[in-house]
């Protein structure tokens, strides 16, 4: 067979070869031992939690090791890929401050290795496949449909243990140049597959640099490269792309460890040196109905969704921080260690990354959170809250930005000291948790208990009458002391705890009281700030309604 005769048969109008295109793509200048790591999404639908786990796993690998980190999007599969795809994926990496060097960006794409869609990178599939087709490693194979399927039948009539198109049932191996050229004269469909010289009575092996040293048999399939509409497959494409954009550490999920052989197969017949494999574990959830461990799913949990993190209102720092424990054991001590440093300076690295699935607990994240939000100042969160409200919670918005001045004092409550308020976890939550606030949102939802209704009233009646707006912490409770003294309340808790039966409650009771009242529930803030901020007026009015309602 003359090959170049051939290659020119297939290929006539591809003039670019596979040195054209290393003296376009030539190696990075970076420093010894800077790693080049690639996230590469198909857009076929939301940007998967795993997508984020896998993306910040690419950017912490080489921001750490003074390389580069760059983002492909891998668009060949026209049938599957849908409308906003690319910017929901962008959008997710965007909000959880995910970024990378090099790629598709919003604007279009930034960096020296483009185009990094591989829809427009159909020249440098078409260049190696031409040359790989020269040296005989790549044939045409008419094979339809109908003949695939016969194929498929017949070996599992004969209990193969490999299925796939190899050895005798490759019928396109060794068809002659005139065969080939009738064929194509005729106008019958081909796809390009690649000649293996695998054999599955031995073994190849690689370094995984999360799992160590993985073995597998040979591949000895002749794998498509080029379909019959001349686009590649993901297996050709990505070895071609890794290779021109000098991709040193391919990290992706551990799914993709059985096609190991596959690729290696693919860098060997093209001639590329094999980058170095990198397997990341899944991440799982405990199931609600069975509790049994299962992967995170599209279908059954919200959660699988980037999107939903945003929607919900986590901060970014949170999810970020969450994913980091599940990717290094080490992160909580060194973020205990460093409460306020950037999480991207984490000395990270693949080696202690679990080789077992990653159980996602939203309690653990939600603690996280609360964690991070209590650390903000109050014209942080204020900023944050409005932020989420303008896209999720329109009304909240206008009632938030009505009285920034307000607002911003609601945030300050209980912030900074060494015990900061831990009440939300999200931006959705902040309405629940502020919301009496505002009348727009005001409403009794807590009762004062078991007692006397007279009491109640009484003791509501005497704060009101000795309040002073003027009184700071102390001298206001030592007026709530008094109001209990003078109604049978105990105004001394360790003398209450050690005879309760003399008195008809304690001096926490009136403050419950006068809590309800004013915030219509039995937990608040601190209620001296709350009380100022509302204003007496406010305070009164509310008192004077809850009373009425008793």
């Amino acid at each position: 067979m003359d090959y170049n005769k051939l290659a020119e048969l297939l290929f006539p109008s591809v003039t670019l070869t596979v040195a054209d295109l290393e003296a376009k793509y030539p190696s990075r200048n970076l420093p010894e031992g800077a790693r080049v790591t690639r996230f590469a999404p198909s857009p076929t639908g939301y940007l998967h939690l795993g997508g984020l786990f896998g993306a910040l796993t690419d950017v912490m690998t080489a921001r750490l090791s003074g390389g580069v980190a760059y983002l492909r999007i891998e668009d060949t599969d026209k049938k599957r890929e849908i409308d906003a795809g690319v910017s929901a994926i962008l959008g997710g990496l965007n909000a959880f401050g995910v970024k990378f060097d090099e790629g598709v960006t919003l604007d279009g794409e930034t960096g020296d290795y483009g185009p990094y869609k591989q829809s427009r990178r159909v020249f440098i599939y078409h260049a190696v496949a031409k040359e790989l087709v020269q040296k005989g490693l790549a044939y045409p194979c008419f094979c339809s449909e109908d003949d695939l399927s016969s194929m498929r039948a017949a070996q599992e009539t004969e209990g193969t243990s490999i299925w796939g198109y190899f050895g005798k049932w490759a019928k396109c191996r060794d068809l002659t140049y005139e065969q080939i050229a009738d064929n194509i004269a005729n106008g019958k469909p081909w796809v390009l597959r690649l000649r293996s010289d695998g054999d599955d009575q031995r073994r190849v092996a690689f370094d995984d640099q999360i799992r160590g040293k993985i073995e597998m048999p040979e591949n000895i399939i002749d794998e498509v490269l080029l379909k019959s509409d001349g686009v590649p497959t993901y297996h050709f494409a990505h070895a071609c792309d890794d290779h021109f954009m000098h991709t040193t550490h391919v990290i992706r999920g551990e799914e993709w460890i059985s096609s190991a052989n596959k690729h290696i197969a693919l860098f060997k017949a093209c001639g590329f040196k094999l980058p170095k494999y990198a397997h990341t574990p899944v991440i799982m959830k405990i199931d609600e109905n069975d509790g049994s461990k299962r992967k995170l799913s599209k279908r059954k949990d919200p959660e699988a969704a980037v999107s939903y993190f945003v929607e919900q209102g986590f901060p970014k720092e949170a999810l970020i921080d969450y994913l980091l424990t599940l990717m290094n054991s080490s992160f909580e001590d060194w973020r205990r260690a460093n409460p306020t440093a950037d999480a991207f300076s984490f000395p990270f690295t693949l080696k202690k990354m679990s080789v077992s699935g990653c159980l996602f607990d939203m309690a653990k994240l939600t603690d996280i959170s609360k964690n991070i939000i209590s650390l903000m100042t109050a014209d942080e969160v204020y900023a944050r809250t409005l932020e989420w409200a303008q896209s999720y919670d329109a009304e909240f918005a206008s009632v938030l930005s009505s009285d920034e001045a307000k607002a911003k004092a609601i945030f300050a409550i209980g912030r900074g000291g060494k015990k900061p308020r831990k009440d939300f976890a999200t931006w959705s939550e902040v309405k629940d948790f502020i919301g009496f606030f505002y009348n727009e949102y005001f409403e009794y939802k807590d009762g004062v208990g078991d007692f006397a209704k007279s009491d109640v009233i009484t003791c509501l009646k005497c704060y009101c009458d000795t309040y002073d707006a003027s009184d700071d912490q102390n001298a206001w409770f030592d007026r709530i002391k008094a109001v209990a003294e003078q109604n049978g309340f105990c105004p001394d808790m360790k003398e209450y705890k050690a005879n309760p039966d003399a008195y008809k409650g304690s001096v926490a009771d009136v403050s419950s009281f006068v809590r309800v009242a004013v915030t219509g529930r039995q937990n608040s803030p601190d209620l001296y700030s709350v009380i100022n901020i509302l204003g007496k007026a406010e305070m009164l009015c509310r008192i004077n309604k809850f009373t009425e309602q008793l």
